[in-house]
């Protein structure tokens, strides 16, 4: 595990020093290159000793929506009298807190300055702990009660397979990670597969702007999500799970690793889990950063010690996935509603929403809202309900422009609050569900810049394997900072966006530039605001 060395000897010396990394390649019999080759290419290492403490400050879209540069002049004094270094990274997760910042593995929200000034002076800073949340998702509601899905459906092991896929099946659950893909397609996948061993993996490298809901669910509900994934093995027939989280989100994992003891205790995982004849464990796996890793290849690239870059599909993960086997691979929030559909049924499911749609979602809100955060809602309810939960827009400014489904979704114009939060509704309208985190944009914004920010984040991001995607993001945004928006601009930018679509291997190429191109056809010079535009 050469990566978690990596990080071990940087959370040690709080960098990569050349004689640690001589001293891991000689006891793991590795040659130093491959060492400098995964320190280099991912953001969290850092190959330079720190001058003294650092702030972390994030550079996106829901944050420099919140002023981050404001806030960021405002503790300038403060910085510069304690000698800490500001440093740009790409979004924290805490979009509901925005401005956001981090030191070490402590969130600050960068408004506070008491809280950041006592963050950078404390020792070592370590993430405070926050309430747990109840939600309407839960249905144990007494922790003695946990796991009883888990209980009944390992009771009868040669029933589960097949039973629990109908039922999935039955619900219609898709993927809420942002494909939505037939859950229940994806298990039956891998359970059809001969070779053995197989994995189920938990994704919950969430890295995308206006992205946190699953933040949430690991730290509310971390039992559903251990549960979800030892179902998804009682039913694909693995005996391994793995979680793979930021390494921003500390205390998320530190709530999950005390519900996986938990779990060991009451012998919901293990040899054996509960008195029947099935085994399945669950291993933590802290990423060492980058928004590529959320693409499923990459992600079991870096799994394999090896650089995340993403794979050429076919073949897909069910398939040939970790070291080569079965693998399933799933988000916290599938998983988590996963094991209540277990729990309750498809019929519990399909009730919890009307006007022919089914369940529920958990969705983050953030941008110019009142109340940002996560909420969970039924499938059905519309952009206007999700704002009206939201507190509405904030000052009471009037809404110019949502992204439905994260900075990788289509921007919608202000007079679409009537779509309702679903896949294919939201297909028809010409956005996304997405990761399920909606951004709302308020009138007086330049909406270029809005969508400059979302390219500069892919531009940021892409992980270089795909010469395309290399070049063309860090053209187009060269192209938008240069120079005016005219037709020609547009024309050319839409020209380097379909080249992405078609040759990029992962969807980071494929959607790097369309939601700034939504904003440039929808939102044209003079009518609202495209920014420099005109």
């Amino acid at each position: 595990m050469l990566l978690q060395e990596l990080i071990a000897l940087q959370e040690e010396e709080g960098w990569l020093p050349e004689a640690g990394l001589r001293e891991i390649a000689e006891r793991c019999s590795v040659p130093l290159h491959r060492l400098e080759s995964l320190s280099t290419f991912y953001t969290h290492f850092r190959r330079s000793k720190p001058t003294g403490r650092e702030l972390a400050v994030c550079r996106d879209v829901a944050c420099q929506l919140a002023g981050r540069g404001n806030a960021v002049a405002a503790l300038a004094p403060m910085l510069e009298e304690l000698g800490v270094e500001l440093r740009e990274v790409s979004c924290l997760g805490r979009c509901d807190t925005a401005p956001a910042g981090c030191v070490g593995e402590r969130p600050v929200a960068l408004e506070d300055a008491a809280a950041v000034r006592a963050a950078l002076e404390a020792s070592a800073p370590e993430p405070s702990e926050r309430p747990v949340r109840r939600w309407a998702a839960d249905p144990y509601s007494d922790v003695g009660e946990r796991y009883g899905a888990l209980r009944r459906w390992a009771a009868a092991p040669e029933d589960a397979a097949a039973g629990l896929i109908d039922v999935l099946e039955q619900s219609g659950l898709r993927g809420m990670g942002g494909a939505g893909f037939p859950t229940a397609r994806k298990w039956r996948l891998v359970a059809a597969e001969p070779a053995v061993p197989k994995y189920v993996i938990c994704n919950a490298d969430e890295s995308e702007p206006g992205t946190f809901k699953d933040r949430e669910v690991l730290h509310d509900l971390p039992h559903l999500v251990i549960e979800g994934m030892a179902l998804a093995g009682l039913a694909v027939g693995a005996a391994k799970g793995i979680l793979f989280i930021r390494h921003e989100y500390a205390a998320e994992r530190a709530r999950f690793e005390a519900e996986l003891r938990a779990a060991y205790a009451v012998g919901a995982l293990g040899q054996g889990l509960f008195g029947s004849g099935f085994d399945f464990e669950i291993e933590v796996f802290v990423s060492p950063g980058g928004y590529i890793l959320g693409e499923e290849t990459a992600l079991l690239e870096c799994l394999e010690d090896r650089r995340g870059e993403p794979r050429n599909k076919p073949p897909f993960p069910g398939v040939v996935g970790l070291y080569g086997q079965p693998t399933v691979i799933n988000n916290v929030e599938t998983l988590a509603h996963a094991a209540v559909i277990a729990q309750r049924g498809a019929e519990w499911w399909r009730g919890l929403a009307g006007d022919g749609f089914a369940g529920h979602k958990f969705m983050a809100v953030s941008g110019d809202v009142a109340e940002p955060g996560v909420v969970l809602v039924p499938f059905g309810t519309t952009l206007g309900e999700l704002l009206d939960i939201c507190g509405g827009m904030k000052g009471g400014v009037p809404l110019a422009a949502i992204a439905p489904g994260g900075a990788s979704s289509l921007f919608l114009p202000g007079d679409a609050l009537d779509v309702a939060l679903d896949f294919d509704a939201l297909s028809a309208a010409g956005s996304m569900l997405g990761s399920g985190a909606a951004i709302f944009v308020a009138e007086g914004r330049s909406l270029l810049e809005v969508g400059l920010d979302v390219a500069r984040f892919f531009r940021n991001e892409s992980c270089g394997k795909c010469v395309p995607c290399r070049v063309g993001t860090e053209k187009a945004v060269k192209l938008l900072e240069s120079q005016p928006v005219t037709p020609a601009l547009v024309e050319q930018l839409r020209e380097l966006h379909g080249t992405l679509a078609r040759t990029s291997i992962c969807g980071l190429g494929q959607v790097a530039l369309a939601p700034l191109l939504s904003i440039l056809d929808r939102f044209p010079a003079g009518d609202g605001d495209p920014g420099r535009a005109g």
